[in-house]
């Protein structure tokens, strides 16, 4: 640590947050959320606020950027934010301070992201804020998008939204935040989105900032292992209270709380030290007596970009899932993974190669003959705000699968709906809960919730548990794990965090811009990889510095 950053992180904090109680007007009352919070982040310093969905870490976060929503109430405490008190000041006030002061990293690139914009005009509204006008602007929105992280900024400016993927859009989120110059970043939980490399190389870049040039961080995460690996000090939250603070060093080595002790043991990167241990050992020696439930054969996906240029998505691709089994296809973003899962739903048609589900060829059937099929595999999206219905309450949208294919009587239909939340660790009192009013992390088990409805013999999951914090995506994998014992269920699971796929996939096939690179058993494939970009994955997984104190090697280095 220099002499400056030393001196910086004793200045005078940035935010200052003193007995903060919060809460949200339910029924006339106000159910508090955030009890009794204090935190002070000074410049130069990198605080990471942890815990499970529910904690309170979300309601802290807005609450100091004055993005509260309209039920919620400060009932107490200050906040004081480059020493201007906000609780109870004017909206102008506030506003004055968004950007300038403290920027923003939302967790959900979708609702912070408008999609009838160009992503080129939604960075360049928060350049401007700064004052730049002509055509710097257009060149400071594609050094952002570059320091962000978005690979060939110049040709997805004038792409919106929709057409990229989940974690190209994150990293606009990312860019738009940088492009203010704020004295504080609040990143919410900024880069559960992102696969491994382009993370640690976000999490690099955002962490230069604050040691070179004295900007604050503040990271809100379920993730430990990313918590642990980057800040200087480390806040553990449950039910809306500090139960734990200190270095991250003293957190992972001798928590005092049974609670981070918890969520240690719950973090598949943390409990072995950023080393991948396969939870199945068998390797491509070993037997298979399994049949394939769905076979993807030599498939080439092409789109037509802009001027009518064929964009390739997919390059001559096979994958095999097994019934019964678990294949996980990983890649960064952008590798082709979600073009893979559309083309296995039937949504997308191959432009070459052919899918076949239980030996039977997909391509060219009416949707008459499609519709049987369909209740045998189901989908379970990355994002849970656009997988459900904003306006159905838990209990219909759980039984909407059961209705469209006529399924049990209405008893039985509410009956099911019930059991499938105790089965996704949820209290049955969200049965009548509209999705806004569950956290992020209860959405998305609702929505593989809705999957599992029709009991389907095939579960295409598409980075089911990137949203939920450690000890509900334990529970959540646990739960796949059992459902397909039981059921004999077979799961092609995408996913860019590898320490996940190592406890729930059989197999694995490696995926970089648009083709297989390496492919076999879990144990192979992790314990010896054959390709580059294979150990570059392996490389950049988080928790590793925390637990060695030590600095990243050349690869790891290469790998951000």
């Amino acid at each position: 640590m220099t002499a400056s950053t030393t001196v910086a992180r004793t200045g005078s904090p940035i935010v200052e947050i003193t007995s903060l109680s919060a809460g949200y007007l339910t029924g006339g009352t106000v159910v508090t959320a955030v009890h009794d919070f204090s935190l002070a982040v000074r410049p130069g310093e990198i605080v990471a606020l942890v815990g499970e969905s529910g904690s309170g870490k979300s309601t802290t976060a807005h609450a100091l950027i004055g993005l509260l929503s309209d039920n919620a109430r400060i009932t107490g405490g200050s906040i004081r934010v480059g020493g201007v008190e906000i609780v109870g000041a004017r909206e102008k006030t506030v506003r004055s301070l968004r950007g300038s002061t403290v920027g923003l990293i939302p967790q959900d690139p979708m609702v912070g992201l408008n999609p009838t914009q160009q992503i080129g005009t939604q960075v360049a509204e928060a350049v401007r804020l700064r004052g730049i006008r002509g055509p710097a602007v257009h060149a400071e929105v594609l050094e952002v998008l570059r320091t962000a992280g978005l690979d060939a900024a110049d040709q997805h400016v004038h792409r919106y939204p929709h057409e990229l993927s989940g974690g190209q859009r994150q990293r606009v989120l990312i860019a738009i935040a940088l492009a203010g110059r704020p004295e504080l970043i609040i990143a919410d939980e900024p880069t559960s989105a992102l696969d491994v490399t382009v993370q640690a190389r976000i999490l690099d870049h955002l962490e230069s900032l604050v040691r070179e040039s004295g900007i604050a961080l503040l990271i809100i995460t379920h993730d430990l292992a990313v918590a642990a690996d980057r800040a200087d000090r480390v806040i553990v939250m449950r039910q809306g209270r500090i139960v734990e603070s200190g270095a991250p060093a003293e957190i992972l080595v001798a928590p005092a709380d049974p609670y981070t002790r918890r969520l240690i043991a719950a973090a598949p990167a943390l409990a072995n030290g950023g080393v991948l241990e396969p939870r199945f050992r068998e390797t491509g020696n070993d037997r298979s007596d399994h049949a394939a439930i769905l076979e993807i054969d030599a498939v080439t996906k092409e789109f037509r970009g802009r001027k009518g240029r064929a964009v390739v998505a997919l390059n001559d691709v096979s994958v095999c899932v097994p019934a019964g089994r678990t294949h996980a296809v990983v890649g960064e973003s952008g590798s082709g993974k979600s073009t893979l899962l559309r083309i296995a739903m039937g949504l997308e048609t191959p432009t070459a190669g052919a899918v076949r589900f239980d030996g039977i060829e997909m391509s060219g059937l009416s949707w008459r003959r499609q519709r049987p099929l369909r209740r045998r595999f189901q989908l379970v999206h990355q994002n849970p705000y656009a997988a459900l219905d904003p306006r159905f309450t838990v209990r219909e949208s759980l039984i909407e699968p059961l209705v469209s294919f006529r399924i049990g009587s209405r008893a039985e239909r509410h009956a099911r709906a019930g059991e499938l939340l105790d089965a996704v660790a949820l209290p049955r009192t969200a049965l009548d809960r509209l999705p806004d009013e569950l956290s992020g992390g209860q959405r998305q088990r609702v929505a593989i919730a809705r999957a599992l409805s029709l009991r389907p013999d095939l579960v295409l999951l598409d980075e089911p548990v990137s949203a939920l914090d450690v000890s509900v995506q334990e529970q959540i994998l646990d739960l796949l794990l059992d459902l397909q014992q039981r059921f004999g269920l077979a799961y092609l699971f995408v996913s860019h965090d590898l320490a996940v796929v190592a406890k729930i996939a059989h197999t694995v096939s490696v995926l970089d811009s648009g083709t297989v690179v390496e492919s076999g058993a879990i144990a192979d494939v992790f314990g010896n990889p054959q390709d580059s970009r294979t150990e570059r994955l392996i490389a950049a997984i988080p928790g590793r510095r925390a637990r060695s104190g030590r600095e990243p090697s050349n690869l790891e280095r290469e790998s951000r």
